[in-house]
């Protein structure tokens, strides 16, 4: 049965430990058995990690957005009234109530779970828990979905790991601070959000770096082999543990070597 001992021994001999700051991405599923919950699995992590461990997971949302691939998908084949009304039903984020998308199950109970904080962006926000989870999730600017000025930073400064738990490079969000930084002037495009900041439904544009993880994938297969991600079990999930800033390092490199340099750049 996996309870939480069975799973936070597990973590332990993967080589998650008291006080480390973890990021993690998970798929509840993988883990193999349907009577191990969301909370058991949080559970097990906080154990480990212990009163002075920071838990962080993302806590990201689409459904608020008019320019994400969701939005496009969802109107797609509506005529220009029918896309109009749509856009009008879309709820504005809320940072305290908007439930995270696509995130996984685990992911979101960090974000419900008593005593949580999740940054403000209306896109891409982080949900943390722990002795850190404030230094964090703090200043992450409008502006800056996932870089200098978001919690990604924040958790490269912090030296984090990285948990990879039933899921593959292609959902490392750690790659994406590497986009800010692997040349002086990457793409950028307008993004747009429908938000509540206390005063009611509002529209929000702005712009910022064209994040883009298509190749996230194989850049993370090239990382893997470099000897510095512990592998392991946790139940029936295949488990990836590595730095943070180790793999932000290695993707900028990689990223200059296999992304066509932008103009400027």
């Amino acid at each position: 049965m996996l309870d939480v001992d069975r799973l936070a021994r597990d973590f332990a001999a993967l080589g998650v430990g008291f006080g480390q700051v973890v990021l993690l991405h998970s798929s509840l599923k993988s883990l193999g058995r349907s009577e191990c919950g969301a909370g058991t699995v949080v559970a097990a992590l906080r154990k480990v990690l212990g009163g002075d461990g920071t838990l962080v997971v993302p806590a990201g949302t689409s459904g608020n957005s008019d320019t994400s691939p969701l939005y496009r998908a969802a109107v797609a084949g509506m005529t220009p009234d029918e896309a109009a009304a749509y856009r009008s039903r879309m709820p504005a984020f809320d940072p305290a109530t908007t439930p995270s998308h696509q995130m996984g199950q685990i992911a979101e109970h960090v974000r419900t779970l008593p005593g949580a904080l999740r940054s403000a962006h209306p896109h891409t926000s982080f949900a943390a828990m722990g002795s850190r989870a404030a230094e964090i999730i703090e200043g992450h600017d409008r502006d800056c979905l996932l870089g200098e000025r978001s919690p990604l930073a924040r958790l490269y400064d912090a030296g984090a790991l990285v948990l990879l738990l039933g899921v593959g490079y292609d959902k490392c969000t750690a790659f994406h601070l590497a986009e800010y930084r692997y040349t002086a002037s990457p793409p950028r495009r307008r993004y747009r959000a429908v938000v509540d900041d206390g005063n009611g439904r509002t529209w929000c544009e702005f712009e910022d770096v064209a994040v883009d993880a298509s190749d996230f994938a194989a850049l993370g297969a090239d990382f893997d082999e470099t000897g510095v991600v512990r592998r392991g079990r946790v139940g029936a999930a295949e488990a990836r543990l590595f730095s943070l800033p180790a793999a932000v390092a290695y993707a900028v490199d990689w990223l200059a070597s296999h992304r066509d340099a932008p103009a400027g750049g």
